[in-house]
């Protein structure tokens, strides 16, 4: 499933294309996704302008003119293209392609912009994405948003913060990261690569991080650092491409070929001197991979 960093790729290949731009027409190849699409949503978006994409953790947020956004999770296998009439935007060779069946073409957006027309099309073989409409002045209460912790990237991410989450945790630190409630859109990847990259184990309890005072350990001051770098760096480089993930304009992202724990089971160690080996171990029915050697 996409992380946060595909899913901030998807929303800046879309920008251009869809911001400013006019819904002319939205067509709907069915009445379903994951969950049924809001009642009259075509109606509800054509002739709207799209302000702006936006997005919140792993969600994708189209805002449209007079108050209302579309909240957009791509699932398992969802992606969006974007055709004009000049050209279909997906140069490149793939070594997981992305469907461009027709049959999976679920919902198509017919826009006209500064450009001229567009079509930008949502795809999902496997219909585990969904589309949901919701009145932006309560976007907050929309339940997977409510009680989200702060973005990975953003201001509030701190060590003072997450010292004040971690205090008294027995809890796995790997599990903690994972809690939405403490970072939003910080998935199951770039924990095992921030915690490499802080040489900090997934099995260490998050409260050994914090003092008797609550404050930050000095690991986890580095801990926070290396979050905000890893996700950095994956947004840099256009998101993990993990199976067949692609960019919108067709082309792959590269971070995954810079993974230093993720899947990587059995190779060395990339820790100067460090000897060690990569394990795969399970947590809560998740994969981690780390080096027992260097992580501690």
């Amino acid at each position: 499933m996409p992380e946060l960093p595909e899913v901030e790729t998807v929303r800046r290949g879309l920008a251009p294309t869809m911001e400013g731009a006019v819904v002319e027409k939205m067509e709907l190849g069915r009445p379903d996704l994951r969950f049924p699409f809001p009642q009259g949503f075509s109606e509800l978006v054509e002739g709207k302008r799209i302000i702006s994409l936006g997005r919140r953790a792993k969600y994708l947020l189209i805002e449209l003119e007079g108050g209302l956004t579309i909240i957009s999770h791509l699932g398992m296998s969802g992606s969006f293209r974007i055709e004009s009439p000049l050209e279909v935007e997906t140069p490149g060779d793939f070594h997981h392609p992305r469907s461009k069946d027709g049959k999976h073409d679920h919902v198509i957006f017919y826009l006209r912009g500064a450009q001229g027309a567009a079509r930008v099309i949502y795809n999902d073989p496997r219909r585990f994405g969904f589309m949901h409409l919701v009145d932006r002045s309560n976007i907050d209460l929309y339940p997977a948003f409510v009680g989200l912790g702060p973005e990975p990237t953003g201001n509030a991410l701190s060590a003072d913060y997450l010292a004040s989450r971690f205090g008294g945790k027995s809890q796995p630190l790997k599990s903690t990261l994972l809690d939405q409630k403490v970072i939003a859109g910080l998935g199951n990847i770039y924990v095992c690569e921030a915690l490499w990259r802080a040489h900090l184990s997934p099995l260490r309890a998050a409260g050994t991080l914090v003092t008797k005072t609550g404050k930050p350990k000095a690991q986890l001051v580095e801990l926070t650092q290396k979050i905000r770098d890893v996700i950095t760096d994956a947004i840099a480089a256009g998101g993990s491409s993990l199976r067949d993930h692609i960019q919108t304009d067709g082309t792959l992202g590269y971070f995954q070929h810079s993974f230093s724990a993720y899947d990587r089971q059995g190779h060395a160690c990339r820790t100067p001197e460090c000897g060690g080996t990569i394990e795969r171990i399970v947590q809560a029915g998740r994969s981690t991979f780390f080096c027992a050697a260097c992580q501690k």
